[in-house]
């Protein structure tokens, strides 16, 4: 288990879209932006609603594994990747939980699962001599 600093914690709540990249059983891969993002106050849960997931969602189905990338924008920009298992419930208090967050933004979202990201591994993404150095 990897918990963020508050540095990290910062910029993940200030980030309105977040790159979410998960591969097929095969080693496919497969990047897409997510909005719906929730850091957790332990700080090594992430919490994501599935609205519109698709090859996603097949992926970690069969390979439940992701890895979240943060940034935030600056000279020279800091940014950060958290790794970790997945776990997708669709029933539940914390899925009823994330289903209330989806429609207090609209009633439209169908916020069809909850999907939890345990963080095990944190990298550094900031350009310089530590880019890509496990934190």
């Amino acid at each position: 288990m990897a918990k963020m600093t508050q540095q990290m914690a910062d910029i993940f709540r200030a980030t309105k879209t977040f790159m979410l990249a998960t591969a097929s059983k095969d080693g496919v891969p497969n990047v897409a932006p997510m909005g719906m993002v929730i850091l957790q106050d332990d700080l090594e849960t992430i919490w994501i609603v599935d609205n519109y997931m698709n090859k996603t969602l097949c992926n970690m189905l069969d390979n439940p594994v992701a890895a979240i990338s943060v940034v935030e924008a600056g000279a020279p920009p800091v940014s950060f990747q958290f790794k970790g298992k997945v776990t997708i419930e669709n029933s539940g208090a914390d899925y009823e939980k994330a289903v209330a967050f989806a429609h207090s933004k609209s009633d439209k979202y169908p916020a069809k699962n909850l999907i939890k990201i345990r963080i095990d591994e944190i990298y550094c993404e900031t350009p310089g001599p530590g880019a890509g150095a496990k934190v």
